[in-house]
């Protein structure tokens, strides 16, 4: 019987013998999970059917279910109460099926569909999972998903990091060789982009994005689209969190670009402890590196040292300095590779949980070009002599309104063209404040206009100058809306706003978020012909 058919007509089937599947409870690019009767022992039980890519007789998918088989038991060595309990391994159409205790509850993920966590109650979860990799990382284990799905919420408090199905055994050939991926691209940490494989940092990363996601509500480098998650993760600043409380510190060191600056599972323990107002945890004894472990450890290279710069603390009353990523080595280049190719990712899985809560981006499979944009799409460009600036749209945005300033008003033009796009750039000649503060001003506007608008604010940069994004969102079924918006102060005091309106949930707003992204990048401060600036009407 093939993985398809077991997955379509799979119920009541027997696997190795007695594990009768009753139903599926998940599904994910990995795989299937069923709830099954163990018949021997009496007993439910999770069975995970895997799914490997290609036609089962090449030597490849070979390959890869053998790595898989012993990734597998390699995962059963676990022992910790809050790291799933594996039962069995059973190989059936030539894959290993991993039979696991069956978690009754509900997972992280759907707890935070209805909302975000109290910091404590986040910080007491996090604990448990850090326990759960702790005891993992001792044995040579790196889970690579952590994530608000794989987090199980069971009876008595009790929490479980489960799906240790793509588990990786440090030192030995990975199941995911050049050129292919596995995991959860929210929650994955940027090392992984470069093909430097996973280590325990790299999980402990993860764990910072589940933190996160916890008390906030959802991913910070959640995007429109895998290419963006993808960017967000290598480049983006991590805005800030505005409910994580006294897990605000933590979480910012543990979102370190560099795996060396975050901090170790000691320290992260003991933070997360006092956050949640509990005992701080005995670290556990980690045993002698195997050969495979030391050789794995001396071929992974350290990459360049580079310049760095210290980031204080995040404080949940003022704002972090600007963090400039730190991308090292392989790194750096693999970035800049997977951004100026403008790819997409081709594999056995590619979906985006666009909903609320802690849905993730689902990558398996491999990183392929795309071709370069069309020499058709042509970009216009407008110089603003008033504002000091050349505002570059698509060829058919024209004005539709100014207004010349004064009396504390900013000067300002609005472009739209024949959809309910409308893009907008507006200057005043003295910043009133940091970018932030002006985003902040603007965030409070919404939701005085709108009680239901939410507002992610993103520290970030252009040519050289501070700059805050801010993406609102607002507006009841049928009516929503969503604000893109940039806000630069120059070297010389001034403020400049970029933004775009655009109706939510409709194709407008794909093309409305390309808009604000292309003026954004082509925006020119300070280029307009000065002799035309000067001959402006006086407001």
């Amino acid at each position: 019987m093939s993985n398809e058919g077991a997955a379509a007509d799979g119920r009541d089937r027997l696997v190795g013998g007695r594990y009768r599947l009753v139903e599926p409870i998940g599904s994910g690019g990995m795989g299937t999970v069923w709830r099954a009767h163990d018949q021997k022992v009496d007993r439910d039980v999770a069975v995970k059917q895997p799914r490997l890519p290609g036609d089962p007789q090449d030597e490849s998918h070979r390959r890869a279910a053998h790595r898989l088989y012993r990734e597998a038991r390699a995962a059963a060595r676990v022992d910790h109460p809050c790291a799933v309990a594996i039962h069995d391994v059973v190989v059936e159409d030539g894959l290993p099926w991993i039979v696991m205790e069956l978690v009754r509850g509900e997972s992280l993920q759907e707890v935070l569909r209805r909302g975000p966590l109290a910091p404590a109650e986040a910080a007491r979860i996090g604990g448990a999972v850090l326990g759960a990799l702790r005891a993992a990382h001792a044995v040579g284990i790196v889970h690579r998903d952590v994530k608000p799905a794989n987090v199980l919420l069971g009876t008595h408090d009790r929490v479980v990091l489960t799906d240790f199905g793509i588990a990786h055994v440090q030192g030995e050939e990975s199941l995911t060789r050049t050129g292919e991926f596995v995991g959860s691209l929210e929650f994955v940490a940027p090392e992984r982009m470069s093909g430097r494989g996973a280590g325990p940092a790299s999980d402990l990363w993860s764990l910072g994005v589940l933190l996160y996601a916890a008390v906030e509500g959802s991913s910070p480098f959640r995007r429109t689209t895998v290419e963006s998650t993808l960017a967000a993760i290598l480049t983006a600043d991590v805005p800030e969190p505005k409910r994580a409380g006294p897990l605000a510190p933590l979480v910012a060191r543990l979102l370190e670009r560099d795996p060396e600056r975050r901090p170790g599972p000691e320290e992260t323990a003991r933070a997360l402890a006092a956050a949640g107002g509990g005992e701080v945890p005995e670290p556990e004894p980690a045993p002698e590196p195997t050969p495979a472990q030391e050789a794995g450890r001396r071929e992974e290279p350290a990459g360049d040292p580079g310049p760095e710069e210290r980031t204080p603390a995040a404080s949940p009353v003022e704002p972090p300095a600007p963090r400039r990523p730190v991308l090292r080595g392989r790194v750096v280049l693999a970035a800049l590779a997977v951004l100026a190719a403008g790819g997409v990712w081709f594999g056995v899985s590619a979906s985006l949980d666009r909903g609320s809560g802690a849905g993730a981006t689902e990558l398996h499979g491999t990183y392929r070009p795309m071709p370069a944009a069309s020499a058709g799409d042509t970009w216009v460009a407008h110089e603003e002599p008033e504002l000091d600036a050349v505002l570059v749209l698509p060829d058919g945005y024209r004005p539709t309104a100014r207004q010349s300033g004064g009396a504390g008003r900013p000067r300002q033009v609005v472009y739209g063209a024949d959809g309910a796009v409308q893009v907008r750039l507006a200057e005043w000649d003295k910043a009133a404040g940091a970018p932030m503060e002006r985003a902040r001003a603007a965030e409070r506007t919404w939701r005085k206009q709108h009680r239901d608008a939410r507002t992610q604010l993103t520290r970030t940069g252009l040519e050289g100058n501070d700059a805050v994004y801010a993406d609102t969102a607002y507006g009841s079924d049928g009516q929503r809306a969503r604000v893109l918006q940039l806000f630069v102060r120059t070297g010389d005091g001034r403020l400049y706003e970029l933004r775009v309106d655009m109706p939510k949930g409709t194709a407008q707003e794909h093309e409305g978020t390309a808009l604000f992204k292309g003026a954004r990048d082509r925006l020119k401060l300070g280029a307009a012909p000065q002799e035309s600036r000067s001959a402006a009407p006086t407001p």
